[in-house]
């Protein structure tokens, strides 16, 4: 049995994800309106959120494995879900290993006023880190509410 604490965790997550989402685009649409200053504080608070998750993540598998001895939750979709399911998890957690380096890459030029290296490493930061703030709301959808992910 794993305490309150650690089984809302999966849930948090997931709202950080979406929160993370929700900034990436504002940030997007600031930038593309030339609002810079209000953009920094947008994907400032983007970088930040994902830090959030990523401490939450951990604690919840930490945690998971303290309690259970469990590493994660497995998934219980079966036919044509099934390897959807695993493709968009596969590519969420490869890509999502890259996010920290080039997010903070990113970060780091606009910081030192590279703007066009800012610009040129954002143009591959912005979409994949969206893609994974987006899968990780999915995959918790999936393995967590969506009665299909257990009957299809």
């Amino acid at each position: 049995m794993i305490p309150d604490w650690v089984a809302v965790l999966p849930t948090v997550n997931a709202g950080l994800n979406g929160l993370a989402t929700v900034l990436l685009l504002t940030g997007f649409v600031l930038i593309k309106r030339g609002r810079r200053e209000a953009h920094k504080r947008v994907m400032r608070s983007a970088f930040g959120t994902s830090i959030v998750f990523l401490v939450c993540y951990l604690t919840y598998h930490f945690a998971l494995h303290h309690y259970t001895g469990e590493s994660g939750k497995k998934f219980g979709g079966v036919g044509v879900i099934r390897p959807i399911y695993f493709v968009i998890l596969i590519t969420h957690v490869v890509l999502a290993a890259a996010v920290p380096v080039l997010a903070s890459m990113t970060i780091w030029r606009a910081w030192r006023q590279n703007w066009e290296g800012h610009r040129r490493l954002a143009r591959v930061t912005f979409p994949i880190w969206v893609y994974v703030s987006v899968t990780g709301v999915i995959i918790y959808l999936l393995l967590y509410h969506w009665p299909i992910a257990a009957v299809v």
